[in-house]
């Protein structure tokens, strides 16, 4: 069996997870509040979150948001591939 880089894989996941950020904020910046509810709510399945969608978020603030969802991502990714590797046999 082949073994999963680490470090690729890590940086695969954390890159994804950036990209999926900045799609949300693209999403809130063009639809609005009423098309981002929307939004999240079909997607959530019957989770109302008209009260928790905050629209008047600084530029800083997702800045950090989008270093934290690389870095978190990044981690997440690098635990599969690592416990993967872990449990693969050699042949």
């Amino acid at each position: 069996m082949n073994r999963i880089n680490i470090k690729k894989f890590g940086l695969a996941f954390g890159l994804t997870g950036a990209l999926l950020y900045t799609g949300c904020i693209l999403l809130m910046a063009t639809v609005g509040h009423a098309g981002t509810v929307k939004f999240f709510n079909s997607l959530l399945h019957g989770l109302d979150v008209s009260t928790i969608i905050r629209m008047n978020v600084p530029l800083w603030e997702a800045g950090i948001g989008i270093i934290e969802t690389f870095i978190l991502g990044w981690l997440v990714g690098a635990c599969i591939a690592g416990f993967y590797n872990v449990t693969i046999k050699d042949k």
